[in-house]
């Protein structure tokens, strides 16, 4: 997957085998975990550091996650997280993910997770955080 600026960004998993439940496959919470971990990992790779933020004052924090479940992952599975950015009005940021398998790059994850920046508490718009992730202002 790209990302607006078409540099594209993904991340290599591996299921470890207490992230699956009795069925032997991975628990649905755990899907979370893995796109916040590669959005993290997207935002570091831009040079976004949340403790940098918040010592600026501005928290980014989620306010939506959509997650369309394809096909299970079973342990020791090795798996790619894609994350692609794009904006939504003025203040929203929408992290499009998409979980794929290898070698096969089986589709098992579909996932929109929208964020905003804040200022004590209160949403703002992202200023320059878009221009670092590079999205049009």
């Amino acid at each position: 997957m790209m990302t607006e600026n078409n540099n594209p960004f993904n991340l290599k998993f591996i299921v470890r085998d207490y992230e699956c439940d009795l069925q032997g496959v991975v628990n649905n919470a755990n899907y979370q975990h893995y796109l916040e971990h590669a959005r993290h990992q997207f935002l570091i790779s831009k040079g976004v550091s949340f403790v940098e933020l918040h010592d600026e004052g501005t928290d980014l924090i989620v306010t939506r996650v959509e997650i369309e479940y394809k096909y299970p992952l079973k342990s020791r599975d090795e798996f790619i997280v894609t994350v692609d950015i794009q904006r939504e009005g003025n203040a929203r940021i929408l992290f499009i993910q998409d979980i794929f398998r290898l070698p096969d790059l089986k589709l098992i994850v579909k996932a929109k997770v929208t964020g905003i920046a804040t200022k004590k508490g209160r949403p703002v718009p992202p200023g320059n955080l878009v221009t670092r992730l590079g999205l049009e202002p």
